[in-house]
């Protein structure tokens, strides 16, 4: 048997916990340690925790390092830093800052010689991966995408860093009217706000303005201030046992015509019982990419566009296809 492809996990909330479930189903990975600014004595892993400033000195024994801080702070800074030390594999989720975030990392990747993997998951992700294949089939048509009903992270995490704000689950909830219209092939115009509602699940710091988050959350750019929101003041106690679960999913449409105008529909969906643990399985299908594609010698930062399927597999190519082409 190869030697396993060895992983670190810097972030130890939910979505690393789900890494660490992932790896168990992987029997080409070992996780090597998990790395926090947290103080590593107060974290329950099956690894040895690691103080975040002491990565540097495990650059030789880890392979690919799986970064599963969120979007709105800790990436744009931890992405940069760790892709100097190590190959790298995240989950920036932050739409509109996607190139920007490439561009960062890549610049210090290239400088490396490491791999860093952006963006990952399933949207961006997956959901990226359907509407790059949709439009290539499809070239006239229009295309949707909406997400829910689910608990999103990355919007839960920016209500969490609002000052004042304790706890935070943000439900991101698509139109029923908007789907259906999309599935009989009435190719809708829809606005932002006519496809999702988010609603938003708040424990405030006793004292604090609630007003005033209130409007943070709902002016936030690149996260509520397009769509209609809704705001819950709710207790921590009624916090834990209506919102501790994390379902999501989300479909994306391709509606378009071929020949003389015959109506073709494409659809991919997911339904999906924890966000981050399925997160966290993309992340490390893409963690043995990101080996593979450094194993070749290859550098910089890639996107899902640019990884073949095949080197998300543990199976060889020629196993690919014998039993799946």
């Amino acid at each position: 048997m190869e030697t396993p492809i060895r992983i670190g996990i810097v972030g130890y909330g939910n979505l690393g916990k789900g890494v660490e479930y992932a790896i168990r189903q992987n029997k080409d990975m070992e996780l090597v340690a998990v790395f926090t600014r947290r103080d590593p004595s107060t974290i329950q892993a099956s690894v040895p925790a690691v103080d975040i400033r002491d990565a540097h000195t495990y650059t030789d024994r880890i392979d690919v390092m799986i970064l599963c801080g969120g979007s709105a702070t800790d990436l744009p800074e931890q992405g940069p830093q760790l892709a100097e030390l190590f190959h790298t594999v995240d989950s920036f989720d932050t739409h509109a800052r996607i190139p920007e975030y490439f561009d960062s990392v890549n610049h210090v990747a290239e400088a490396s010689g490491h791999i860093g993997v952006i963006s990952t998951g399933w949207d961006p992700g997956l959901f990226s991966l359907n509407r790059l294949l949709f439009q290539s089939i499809l070239p006239e048509g229009n295309e949707y995408t909406f997400w829910g009903r689910g608990v999103s992270q990355g919007h839960s995490d920016a209500i969490r860093r609002i000052e004042g704000v304790k706890h935070g689950v943000q439900y991101t909830i698509p139109s029923e009217e908007a789907v259906a219209q999309v599935r009989r092939g009435d190719n809708p115009t829809l606005t932002t706000r006519d496809k999702h509602l988010r609603e938003c699940f708040v424990v405030a710091e006793e004292g604090a303005d609630q007003a005033r988050i209130e409007e943070e959350i709902k002016t936030m750019p690149n996260y509520f201030a397009d769509y209609n929101t809704i705001v819950h003041f709710i207790s921590e106690e009624e916090l834990r046992e209506k919102h501790s679960e994390m379902p999501h999913g989300g479909l994306v449409f391709r509606s378009g015509v071929t020949g003389e105008g015959t109506k073709q529909i494409m659809e991919f969906g997911l339904n999906l019982g924890s966000n981050p643990e399925f997160t966290s399985s993309v992340l490390v299908a893409y963690a043995r990419a990101a080996f593979r594609l450094a194993q070749k010698g290859e550098k910089g930062a890639r996107t899902v566009f640019d990884i073949p399927f095949g080197l998300l597999s543990p199976k060889s190519a020629a196993e690919l296809r014998k039993e799946l082409l």
